[in-house]
């Protein structure tokens, strides 16, 4: 770092970002991206067709009848609303 500027040098920069592209990420590690099957994805699709938005009951049943956490069924729907607007 160089102290008179309060900026780091540009090799101080590069060493940096060549230990974050190592680990992956800077700081916190990302979650594993979901696989849904075929079946999960079928009956999201089918409840997306019924209704757009999911309260916390509708998203708890949901989450315990696919064997998912509620925050994926919420992400999901989240993406899948964006992914229809793209559409349109």
């Amino acid at each position: 770092t160089d102290e008179s500027s309060g900026y780091e040098s540009e090799s101080a920069g590069a060493e940096r970002s060549a230990a974050a592209a190592e680990c992956g990420t800077r700081g916190r590690q990302r979650r594993a991206r979901t696989a849904f099957t075929s079946e999960q994805v079928c009956r999201l699709e089918k409840t997306f067709q019924r209704q757009k938005y999911l309260g916390a009951t509708e998203r708890r049943k949901l989450a315990s009848a696919l064997q998912l956490s509620e925050i994926q069924i919420k992400t999901w729907f989240q993406n899948r609303r964006m992914k229809l607007k793209r559409q349109i």
